[in-house]
């Protein structure tokens, strides 16, 4: 492993005197230069109008209101999917639209986006106009479907689009062509988020909310889903993404999240009052998504729908359960590809292929995301990992690693190779796909040869980007409570991460593989510093050697109402005797 400082100039920023010196110093390694930079308030945000198409969607939902039309939400079956979903037929509903309902594909029946086969099970619901939210983009057919059968689509989204647009009557997307929005990191939920802020602007310059003598709704009282829809999905926390997020973890903190959000933090043993990002993204996220991924996301909106704290809570037991499940699923995919895998590497890990395709026919399709992530960590490289739907087709996902945009390899595999892969889509570190079972082969060669292509040896190379050390008086739950409350953190604005040597004093395993350790900064330091290392190797663990060099974070572990500082280990080696 590749232990790197980030780098750091100060001579290019500046902040104010009262920004504490360490975080100046992880700003700046970060891009942020100015408190300017920093500001997390709504105030702040660009504009709705430069979203492209965000115009003639409000007037689509316009005429939709004023004829009291049948509206139709058609998400995906993530977390991203199902917050924008619940977002859209709360505030669609509190704006006076009298008949808003939703229709999630099923992951294993219909597969993802706006099929025809998705088009032909809404119009059963008579819909007037769909909205889709957090898909669409790549829904050529299925639009067309829907324009023959007369009804109207806007297609609200953030994926790259492909060389062909559907032909809806308006699409809102960052990422889109011509479209000069600054931020084309928004979540799904936050483009959703955007268009209900337009519509509402719009209808109080009609004097709508005066004239129906209905309540104004506020925007921002449902930013606890703008939040956690942005996390889940693992979208750049850039300034934008940082704001909507911050903004909604204030309102969790102030006990006014959605009973759902707060039947699920519960369950996960969250205290909603020090909630941090990281929070919604390992602890709330993933119990959202087992909804998707095992059965029904229509579960996980329910759970945000609802304003019954009772039934919010058998919602959030029952997705726990769910989420339980998954974890059994997946541990059991991963001990077989692993086994794959050291098939593979015949007891050398240099000698894997550059990237590695994995398949088992009775994997669950639902997991195979996870699994491809889970292969990655541990060999660094792009993995992608298949399993089988009753058709016959190979349902995929892909994982890739930084310096290779994975849609983009994906997109230049299917135009070297006409017909090998049926449909794509994604994001540069992550994407899916469906072939034919008979193509996995060539699909393997063509996948290799483009990483070839794109990348070196080097990529390959596992690193750890880390703030550089810390000294002793700087380990402090002072520094650990200055750092939490700097937040939010998230995907490309790291959390901090600190590296040194340590004198390991205590090891013991907890759980099935997690290491509790005392650590001391040296022989003459009599500081005691608990830590816990999760999801070690077993084998290697405990050691007997007695220096240990370690990449870090300060936190904060209460328990029992107690708080105190606790290192959590990201990565930690032996380095040898005192």
């Amino acid at each position: 492993m590749h232990i790197a400082t980030r780098p750091c100039d100060l001579s290019r920023a500046s902040f104010s005197e009262s920004t504490d010196p360490l975080l100046q110093r992880i700003y700046q390694s970060r891009g942020f230069t100015s408190e300017d930079d920093l500001c997390l308030q709504l105030s702040g945000l660009p504009r709705p109008d430069l979203l492209l198409g965000i115009e003639p969607a409000v007037e689509q939902l316009i005429e939709a209101l004023n004829l009291q039309q049948r509206l139709l939400i058609v998400g995906d079956f993530d977390a991203d999917g199902a917050t924008s979903s619940a977002l859209m037929i709360l505030a669609l509903r509190a704006m006076g639209y009298q008949h808003v309902d939703f229709l999630v594909p099923n992951r294993f029946e219909y597969g993802y986006g706006l099929t025809p086969e998705i088009v032909e099970l809404a119009r059963h619901k008579q819909p007037d106009l769909i909205i889709t939210v957090d898909n669409g983009i790549s829904s050529v057919e299925g639009v067309d479907y829907a324009n023959q059968l007369g009804i109207r689509v806007v297609v609200t989204d953030h994926h790259l689009s492909g060389s062909q647009l559907p032909d809806a009557v308006a699409i809102v997307n960052p990422n889109q062509p011509g479209c000069h929005f600054p931020c084309k990191n928004l979540a799904g939920v936050a483009v959703a988020f955007y268009l209900l802020s337009a519509l509402r602007a719009r209808l109080r310059a009609l004097n709508w909310f005066v004239e129906q003598n209905i309540p104004e709704p506020n925007m921002a009282s449902w930013l606890d889903l703008v939040a956690l829809g942005t996390v889940a999905d693992v979208v750049p926390l850039d300034q934008v993404n940082r704001a909507l997020v911050h903004q909604g973890l204030l309102r969790i903190r102030a006990g006014r999240a959605r009973p759902g959000i707060q039947a699920l933090l519960r369950i996960a043993g969250k205290n909603p009052a020090r909630l941090v990002a990281s929070d919604l993204g390992f602890a709330v996220g993933p119990r959202l998504n087992a909804a998707g991924r095992l059965d029904d996301m229509s579960l996980g909106i329910q759970c945000l729908l609802t304003e019954d704290p009772q039934r919010a809570l058998q919602d959030a037991q029952a997705l726990d359960q769910l989420n339980r499940d998954r974890k059994h699923i997946e541990r059991d995919m991963q001990v077989q590809a692993l086994e794959i895998v050291d098939a593979l590497a015949l007891g050398d890990p240099q000698a894997l292929p550059i990237a590695l395709c994995l398949y088992q026919a009775d994997w669950h399709q639902g997991v195979v995301g996870l699994l491809a992530s889970r292969i990655r960590e541990k060999y660094h490289r792009p993995v992608a990992v298949f399993a089988r739907d009753n058709s016959g087709v190979l349902k995929g996902s892909i994982r890739s690693i930084p310096g290779l945009h994975i849609r983009d390899a994906l997109d230049a595999v299917a135009t070297q190779n006409p017909g090998l892969i049926s449909k794509f889509g994604g994001h540069a570190m992550a994407a899916g796909l469906s072939i034919a079972e008979t193509a996995l082969e060539q699909f393997e060669q063509a996948l290799q040869q483009q990483v070839t292509k794109s990348i070196d040896e080097t990529d390959l190379l596992a690193s750890i980007m880390t703030d550089g050390a810390l000294e002793p008086d700087q380990i402090t739950m002072h520094k650990a409570q200055l750092l939490r409350d700097a937040g939010p953190w998230g995907q490309l604005f790291p959390e901090p991460c600190f590296e040194g040597v340590f004198i390991l004093k205590q090891q013991r395993i907890v759980g099935e593989n997690h290491l509790k350790v005392v650590l001391a900064p040296s022989a003459s330091e009599p500081l005691n510093l608990d830590a816990i290392y999760f999801n070690i190797e077993v084998d290697k663990w405990p050691t007997t050697e007695r220096l240990v060099r370690c990449v870090y974070r300060l936190d904060i572990n209460e328990f029992r109402g107690q708080e105190n500082l606790q290192l959590i280990i990201q990565y930690m080696e032996p380095c040898g005797t005192e």
